[in-house]
């Protein structure tokens, strides 16, 4: 009786092993074929939108363990939306950046360095430059997507009208032309003005001025991290600005910028109220959508050399596509397998990554090695090849604790300058008092 006993006990504790280790089973299983789910936040325009989620649809043929969902705001919310979102159960796990916002969003445990695999991929396939402005600490945080500098965009029609030939080479030529541009109604309104400038928009309002700065042979930041708004060469850049305002060739008023970058900046030039400007190469798209026909009138050209300039030398940055810090494991994992993925040639067409593809529909320079080679004759168009060529010229936006900070302040003293509320001295030693002060907050000897 004992043994029956102890047969029927050791057969259910048998049975039960069995269906603890069943239901086990069962639930890895469920487990793994669980999506993780991640998502994108860019700050592109509808159609770039779309050409990423048909590069996610390709992507999930092969992985569909993984469910990405694209988020999109205007650039102007893009890092707010960042830094407020970049936790809980709604935070984007990957985020296009600008690299300026790169040292504050590492420094608060934002973003997260890319593995080894990755950083190792990084590095073998983009020029050495662009890894070294993404690099923080010996740890690369990102894959590079876009490079863009700034140059002369004109319009060849209006300059055959004012019997003009060709860009104009220095700041002498470039208020001759701007005054021959310009056209003025009975009431002395401008009707079309020589040269136009951008404001309401931190980086469209500094980096132009930064890039005549720069071709006038000044910096904005010394060696210490430190402003140099008192030189010569920035006092010569800001009364060039005070001539063309007060000479009624430029109106600032035409030159508002919103949110999304675009606006009665954009509009004025497409319309050809504005003959000449200083822009980036990413606005091709918007640009030629708004002109039509008309946009082969465009051309562009070096930025024009200041007095006492060696030469033209563009503002250039470049953005990049970064994974959260706070997300968790999982989610970091399928992230960077993806944007390896997304930047890698298998993804996109003719030897071109989908990230390249997708940057050349807007008109701006792909940054990795094997994107720029398969572009060539798309890069090498009229608007496009000043550019390119300009690249080996250019200098970088200062990459600083602070740098978005520092762009607004200047962006104010520069604005309060523009609209007649500042001399040119006052703006210049606002600035240089204001970003001193915030640079030694940042970083303090």
């Amino acid at each position: 009786m004992k043994k029956s006993i102890s047969f029927f006990l050791a057969l259910l504790l048998v049975f039960s092993m069995a269906a603890c280790n069943s239901g086990s089973k069962s639930n890895t299983a469920s487990g793994k074929d669980k999506k993780v789910k991640i998502s994108y936040l860019t700050h592109w325009a509808a159609p770039q939108v779309e050409e990423l989620k048909a590069a996610i649809k390709k992507y999930n043929e092969t992985n569909k363990n993984v469910e990405i969902e694209v988020r999109a705001v205007p650039f102007g919310n893009l890092l707010t939306t960042l830094t407020t979102q970049s936790s809980g159960s709604g935070a984007p796990t990957i985020t296009s950046i600008y690299e300026l916002w790169l040292s504050q969003l590492v420094k608060d445990g934002i973003t997260a360095p890319a593995p080894g695999e990755y950083a190792n991929d990084i590095q073998a396939n983009y020029p050495g430059g662009l890894v070294q402005a993404i690099t923080n600490d010996g740890k690369v945080y990102g894959y590079p997507n876009e490079v863009n500098l700034y140059a002369l965009n004109y319009n060849e029609r209006l300059f055959n009208e004012a019997g003009l030939s060709g860009p104009p080479k220095n700041w002498e030529e470039l208020l001759d032309y701007s005054k021959k541009l310009t056209k003025k109604g009975k009431s002395g309104k401008v009707e079309q003005q020589g040269f136009g400038i951008i404001t309401s928009w931190n980086s469209g309002v500094v980096h132009p001025w930064l890039s005549l700065l720069y071709s006038n042979g000044g910096q904005l930041l010394d060696d210490r991290h430190q402003p140099v708004l008192d030189s010569k060469e920035a006092k010569e850049v800001t009364d060039l600005y005070k001539q063309l305002i007060d000479e009624g060739i430029t109106d600032p008023s035409m030159g508002i910028a919103n949110a999304s970058t675009t606006g009665p900046y954009l509009d004025n030039f497409a319309n050809e109220k504005t003959a000449m400007i200083i822009m980036a190469n990413w606005w091709q798209s918007a640009l030629a959508d708004s002109m039509g026909d008309k946009f082969k009138n465009i051309k562009t050209a070096a930025v024009p050399v200041g007095p006492s300039g060696d030469g033209s030398h563009s503002v250039s940055y470049s953005w990049l596509t970064t994974v959260n810090a706070k997300a968790n494991p999982k989610q970091q994992e399928e992230a960077w397998k993806f944007l390896q993925w997304l930047n890698g040639e298998e993804s996109g067409t003719d030897g071109s990554s989908a990230m390249g593809d997708i940057l050349m529909g807007m008109g701006i320079i792909p940054s990795r090695n094997s994107d720029v080679n398969s572009h060539q004759d798309e890069l090498n168009t009229p608007f496009l090849k000043s550019y390119v060529e300009e690249l080996k010229n250019a200098k970088s936006f200062p990459i600083v604790l602070g740098g978005n900070e520092l762009t607004t302040t200047l962006q104010q003293q520069l604005e309060a300058m523009e609209f007649g509320n500042a001399s040119p001295k006052k703006a210049l030693d606002g600035a240089q008092q204001a970003i001193s002060d915030l640079m030694s907050q940042h970083y303090k000897e």
